[in-house]
């Protein structure tokens, strides 16, 4: 399969280098790993993995499927569809900024990008192979990659392995980043036409009366707008409401008996909903799922771990609720400390929406409001 090559252009590629280009404004220098150096020629290679469909049971999923760039990185799905038109049970976060996350997956089930990207394939609902065998069978097969596994990482086509194949992936992903926004603008570049009035009294609440700083962070010269914490809101409560803790006795004897984490929270809705719990066994994390960042959050809904909020108007009222789509439902009793009822007027829901579509970069603006 053809790389896209749709978001490494030549220039972009040339003023890497060995090393990370200078990170956008509002942003840090992209963490890079010792063993993993950024080189062009990787970059490329791990592009080309990243929209190869082979690399699945049916030969139609790739990871550019649920991760798709015209989407902000997403699919726009509430949960992914994997091969066979099979769907499991998260949403798709996005790639964008992903490089900036100490764990990955909502569960923060594995502490790198290279760790994530190994799973999707052997995933039953996702690439649905059985293991990485065909795989390498595909790239080793193929003169294209094993001349770009070659020259990247001076290795023969039978010494390929899935270590090689994910840190090229990784090093991929770690070129999609994205600041600059209105906001950035605004709060880092001096700029105070870059937001609107409206805007302005958001980011006030934002920081305030709403309380979203508390997880979502914002400092003196940068904003990832996530804490990488992992926090029980109340989404997806009802799903296991009155035998939390049955499911999760359930899941640990399933799992200490060889059960794959990675595998039963995507097939079983239930364990899904244990969130954090399911790889610490932390009863304290029964719930809890990972802050994901804020930035181009107008472009990438439906939104939270289900997908079960379908705009930014949701997801302030779910807030403003304390944890809860409606006043009158009931809240979980594994709720974080923080989440209560915001009180928020209609104008205030309004303001802040307003602010969060600020957080969308410049070469994703064209995708807002789709």
């Amino acid at each position: 399969m053809k790389s896209s090559g749709q978001w490494l252009t030549a220039a972009v590629l040339a003023a890497l280098g060995a090393s990370i280009s200078a990170a956008p404004l509002g942003l840090p220098p992209v963490p890079i790993p010792a063993d993993n150096p950024q080189t062009p020629a990787k970059i490329k290679l791990g592009d080309r993995l990243f929209h190869d469909q082979r690399f699945s049971a049916d030969g139609k999923v790739s990871c550019a499927t649920c991760h798709d760039k015209t989407k902000g990185f997403t699919d726009h799905r509430a949960v992914s569809k994997g091969f066979d038109g099979l769907t499991g049970t998260r949403n798709a976060p996005t790639v964008i900024n992903s490089a900036y996350m100490t764990t990955l997956f909502w569960d923060g089930r594995e502490p790198d990008l290279e760790g994530q990207s190994k799973q999707p394939f052997v995933n039953p609902v996702e690439g649905g192979l059985h293991d990485h065998k065909p795989i390498l069978k595909v790239i080793r097969g193929d003169k294209g990659y094993t001349s770009a596994f070659r020259e990247v990482f001076d290795i023969a086509p039978a010494d390929i392995t899935m270590d090689q194949v994910a840190k090229a992936i990784a090093s991929f992903e770690r070129t999609v980043v994205a600041g600059d926004s209105p906001f950035d603008r605004y709060q880092y570049g001096g700029d105070r036409s870059a937001l609107s009035d409206a805007q302005v009294r958001g980011l006030q609440l934002f920081r305030n009366k709403a309380r979203c700083v508390a997880c979502h962070t914002v400092e003196e010269t940068q904003a990832l707008f996530t804490d990488n914490r992992f926090h029980n809101i109340g989404v997806g409560f009802k799903k296991i409401r009155g035998k939390e803790l049955e499911t999760a006795e359930k899941f640990v004897h399933a799992k200490r008996a060889g059960a794959d984490v990675d595998k039963s929270v995507l097939t079983n809705a239930d364990i899904s909903e244990l969130g954090r719990f399911a790889v610490t066994e932390n009863p304290t994390q029964v719930g809890a799922f990972k802050t994901p960042t804020l930035r181009n959050i107008a472009i990438t809904q439906p939104y939270m771990h289900d997908g079960s909020l379908e705009t930014l108007a949701d997801v302030v009222d779910f807030y403003n609720n304390g944890g809860r789509v409606k006043e009158t439902d009931p809240l979980s009793g594994f709720l974080s400390g923080g989440i209560r009822p915001l009180h928020l007027t209609d104008q205030e829901k309004q303001d802040l929406v307003a602010f969060l579509e600020s957080l969308t970069s410049a070469q994703f603006a064209s995708q807002a409001g789709k």
